[in-house]
């Protein structure tokens, strides 16, 4: 069992969830015999978790409170929170939520698959206490984000996540607007080894979810944000300027067949084929200029890495 374990629990509003959570965190860390630290990021909170917070930090060891000056956002959040831990020198990084709906008990099923070989371990939840229309949307992005990612895994948006340090290292500068989604994604594709194991999934203690229904949309345009990232980082000419040659060579050939008409004695001036070729053959020359544009930008990143 490592000895450095730091639990990240990103907090908007929570103030009476965390005076249960938070004393939970800690019997669990001391029934693990770990040296675990738990690090609540009141992420611009307008309730009183300030408070109930560093009350409990001054009867607990090991929980710090990290306290932003404004709501940016659960991945944000939890940036913060992993680069304090970081720096700190974690071996082990846990995130959960501060509704109370996962539970600590079930730490040690995640540190012991940590142990087995994986660097970043899910819990799955396969009973979800959510309402029919989040569980029901949650299935649907969780199968839609299984297919297009490729990462293996049934429960992608779960809150409750064990991490080598190297994972949370690479995976945090991924971790702005709502990225935190698809963690596990992008941990799969660094080519870390991830997996899942069954949890509990209980009812919030109190308050309300702070999601509405809008995430699912914006799920799947950050799903195509990943996997334009992930994909296509160090070469963007490969999507850009192949999606603008062959916008170019159908716009070139449309317009060769309108010169053979015209040659032959045939009016093209009014066909919509015409302005159709044209918009081909300037759209995809945009695209292939844009491509080596966006290579000239990858090109001088990397010369300063150097």
């Amino acid at each position: 069992m490592t000895d450095n374990i730091w639990i990240v629990v990103p907090a908007l509003d929570e103030a009476e969830n965390l005076v249960v959570v938070v004393p939970q965190i800690v019997t669990e860390l001391a029934l693990l015999g770990a040296g675990g630290h738990v690090l609540v990021v009141d992420d611009g909170s307008t309730d009183k978790t300030r408070e109930v917070m560093i009350d409990l930090a001054q009867r607990h060891a090991g929980v710090e409170l990290l306290s932003l000056g404004r709501n940016f956002g659960k991945a944000s959040a939890l940036r913060r929170g992993f680069d304090v831990a970081l720096a700190a020198g974690a071996e082990v990084v846990v995130m959960m939520d501060a509704d109370g709906q996962d539970d600590p008990s079930e730490l040690p099923l995640l540190l012991a698959r940590l142990e087995d070989g994986a660097d970043l371990v899910t819990g799955a939840r396969t009973v979800r206490n959510d309402r029919f229309v989040k569980r029901n949307t949650s299935k649907l992005y969780n199968t839609a984000t299984a297919r297009l990612s490729g990462a293996p895994g049934k429960d992608f948006n779960s809150g409750f996540k064990v991490m080598r340090a190297d994972v949370a290292r690479s995976a945090s500068p991924m971790l702005y607007g709502e990225l935190h989604r698809y963690l596990t994604v992008v941990a799969h594709w660094l080519g870390f080894r991830v997996a899942e194991v069954s949890v509990q999934h209980h009812e919030r203690l109190h308050g309300t979810t702070k999601y509405g229904l809008a995430r699912f949309w914006r799920g799947f345009v950050d799903l195509l944000t990943v996997r334009f990232l992930m994909s296509y980082e160090s070469r963007p000419s490969h999507l850009f300027s192949g999606i603008g040659l062959a916008s170019l060579v159908a716009g070139g050939l449309a317009m060769a067949y309108l010169l053979v008409e015209k040659v032959s004695g045939e009016a093209v001036g009014g066909r919509p084929l015409l302005i159709t070729a044209v918009v081909l053959a300037l759209g995809g020359l945009q695209l292939v200029l844009f491509g080596l544009l966006a290579e000239l930008v990858v090109y001088s990143r990397q010369r300063e890495r150097r």
